[in-house]
């Protein structure tokens, strides 16, 4: 698989990847949800060279993840902020953040704290079910075959897989140990 053909694969994984999938883009979105606008902003923050920073603004805003605003008439000036479509990878930066606090941070200290506006407390990012509102682990999760998916989608046949009948099914709500 060649890495410019990823946004055509059967795997919203690999599509996914096509867009954020190195490590100056997803530099670029943690400046945008930490409020960095400014193409001088950006550059001053991250030490990029220009070149490279307006191929990865291109890339977001072809994407369709940031919008290319003007923000001065006399000289023109434009700022980069978040689409709908990019403020729906917050879970994911949430996700790559709290992975780098849990196995990174030199003993335990965390760089920034994320505050919940609404309830004023720090938080960690969590992900739940959508249908019972109970916190996701990996061990509790199966895949299977989505319409979206074809006879190229990775690991379709392992994903068709029926459970162990050996394994116990969880009672709703029941929390796991490990």
């Amino acid at each position: 698989m060649r890495w410019r053909d990823l946004g055509g694969e059967e795997c919203s994984v690999a599509r996914t990847v096509s867009v954020i999938g190195d490590r100056w883009t997803l530099l670029v979105l943690r400046e945008c949800f930490l409020r960095v606008r400014r193409f001088e902003d950006f550059q001053a923050r991250l030490g990029i060279t220009r070149p490279l920073l307006a191929a990865r603004l291109r890339k977001l805003v072809g994407a369709g993840v940031l919008e290319r605003v003007a923000y001065q008439e006399r000289p023109l000036r434009h700022e980069y902020r978040l689409t709908p479509r990019g403020l729906d990878l917050h879970p994911v930066l949430m996700a790559i953040v709290h992975w780098g606090d849990t196995h990174l941070a030199p003993d335990g200290r965390r760089p920034l704290l994320h505050r919940h506006k609404p309830c004023g407390h720090l938080f960690d990012p969590v992900m739940i079910c959508s249908e019972c509102a109970v916190p996701l682990h990996a061990r509790e999760v199966t895949v299977e075959p989505g319409p979206g998916g074809g006879s190229r989608t990775p690991h379709r046949a392992a994903e068709a897989e029926p459970p162990s009948p050996r394994r116990r099914a969880r009672r709703p709500g029941a929390t796991s140990s490990g």
